[in-house]
């Protein structure tokens, strides 16, 4: 799980656990590879040496001239794409940095959400003290925009299936988001209250689509990775 400590120098570093399930591959050309990230696994090397584990580590073994363009957060499940070339990387960048990436997350949130959709447009910052928490400053924070859609009400147990769609790709933006929403990300170890986080084993958010212009190409191209939970 994420670490929640103060991120001084001194402070003990976090361990990542082993992620013992395996990387799938959706998709593959001479440019872009999309693959499918399990829960629990970095996107990226961690900075203390045991946690080296991650999925740009594992895929360099098979494509030893992969490239990244996006991560996901350790907690976080689903499609994730990368550049197999130069050409790959520096056109996939330029579309996430001109927000022309369309992104869709599943999420199972506490509570019954009221609305059918909706939108949470609250800026974000790094809480520098608590970090890596993030937090809202309306003073200070970056811009972040999140559209909601409910896909599912479930009484019984007094949760909500959303679909949620972020315009900006701020750190915790989608965990902040649901939270300021009223509704905190079931399992979520670093927003949601205790009790929230312990009707779930994993955060349950999944990045479940991704569509954008191919980058060599220009084609329109979509990418689904089926909800998990």
């Amino acid at each position: 799980m994420s670490s929640n400590n103060s991120g001084a120098d001194t402070a003990p570093y976090y361990i990542v656990p082993t992620c013992h399930e395996r990387v799938g591959i959706l998709y593959q050309d001479p440019d872009i590879l999309l693959i499918n990230k399990p829960a629990y696994l970095l996107s990226v090397p961690g900075r203390a040496p045991e946690n080296k584990d991650c999925a740009i580590t594992r895929l360099s073994l098979i494509y030893p001239d992969i490239r990244l363009v996006h991560r996901l957060d350790l907690d976080t499940s689903g499609l994730m794409v990368f550049a197999l070339s130069q050409r790959g990387q520096s056109q996939l960048s330029r579309l996430f940095q001109l927000r022309t990436v369309k992104k869709r997350y599943q999420a199972v949130v506490q509570g019954l959400v009221e609305k059918d959709a909706g939108s949470i447009e609250l800026p974000l910052i790094a809480d520098w003290p608590n970090r890596p928490l993030q937090k809202v400053c309306h003073d200070t924070g970056k811009h972040a925009l999140t559209h909601y859609q409910v896909m599912e009400r479930d009484e019984r147990h007094n949760r909500t299936r959303l679909a949620l769609s972020p315009v900006t790709g701020r750190s915790h933006q989608l965990r902040i988001h649901c939270r300021e929403l009223g509704h905190p990300i079931i399992g979520c170890d670093m927003y949601a209250p205790p009790e929230v986080e312990a009707l779930s084993p994993r955060l349950l958010l999944h990045a479940e689509w991704l569509g954008f212009n191919h980058p060599v190409t220009g084609l329109w191209s979509e990418f689904t990775s089926p909800c998990p939970f």
